[in-house]
C-alpha cells in the first residue's frame, strides 16, 4: 500500500477484531531446508513485496504472490474506500491462483500490509484456502504508522491449527533500508539447513 494510504488507514476507524487473544506459540527455532519454505504475500504499493523478496533472499524459499482476481483501484481515494469497506465486512476476495503443492512446505511466511488495523482481505482469502495443521507460519506486516494493530491476533485465529511464530511489523516508508532487520527477523525464527 502507498505510505500515504497506510497512514490514512492507521488514522481510520478501527476494524473490529475477530476476538482472538491467543499469543504466538512459544517454540524453538525451526530447522528447515530452502525447498520447504514458502513466502506468500499481498502487496499493493510494493512495500510488502520488497520485504517478501528479502525474506526469500535469506531463506532460499519460494515466493508466491497473493493476487485478487479484481485489482484494487489505482486511484488513492478509491482504494482507501474499497479497503475500508472490505476490512470492516470481513470480505474475502477470489484469488487468481492457489499454491498447487502446499503439502511440500513446512514453514510459511505470510506478508500483508496493515489495512484498517487488520490484514488485507486477499491475505484473509489465502489463509482460508488451506489447512495449516502441522505447519509453522510466520506473519510479517508492513505499515504506514499503524504498526501491528490487530493483524497478529487476526492471523493467529485464521491459522489456529498451525505452529505460529512471533509476527513482526515493518515501517513501509523505511522498508528499503530494513534489509538487516528483515534478515534478523528470519534468523531469529528459523535455521536454514543446506
Amino acid at each position: 500500500m502507498k505510505p500515504k494510504l497506510m497512514s490514512l488507514a492507521a488514522a481510520g476507524a478501527m476494524f473490529t477484531s475477530f476476538g482472538c487473544t491467543a499469543a504466538a506459540e512459544k517454540i524453538e527455532k525451526v530447522n528447515v531446508t530452502p525447498e520447504k519454505v514458502l513466502i506468500a504475500y499481498f502487496s499493493y504499493s510494493g512495500n510488502t513485496r520488497y520485504a517478501a523478496e528479502q525474506i526469500q533472499k535469506n531463506t532460499g524459499g519460494t515466493l508466491f504472490e497473493i493476487k485478487p482476481v479484481k485489482d484494487y483501484p489505482a486511484k488513492y481515494d478509491d482504494c482507501v474506500a474499497q479497503a475500508k469497506k472490505e476490512c470492516n465486512g470481513g470480505f474475502k476476495p477470489e484469488l487468481v491462483s492457489t499454491v498447487k503443492n502446499m503439502d511440500q512446505y513446512e514453514v510459511i511466511f505470510v506478508g500483508t500490509p496493515n489495512w484498517w488495523y487488520t490484514m488485507a482481505p486477499p491475505v484473509l482469502s489465502f489463509l482460508s484456502n488451506y489447512d495449516f495443521s502441522g505447519k509453522t507460519v510466520i506473519l510479517f506486516v508492513t505499515h504506514g504508522g499503524g504498526g501491528m494493530a490487530n493483524c497478529e491476533n487476526d492471523f493467529n485465529k485464521a491459522c489456529s491449527n498451525a505452529k505460529i511464530l512471533k509476527a513482526q511489523a515493518f515501517s513501509g516508508s523505511n522498508i528499503k533500508k530494513a534489509d538487516s532487520e528483515l534478515k534478523k527477523f528470519v534468523n531469529d525464527r528459523i535455521i536454514i539447513k543446506q
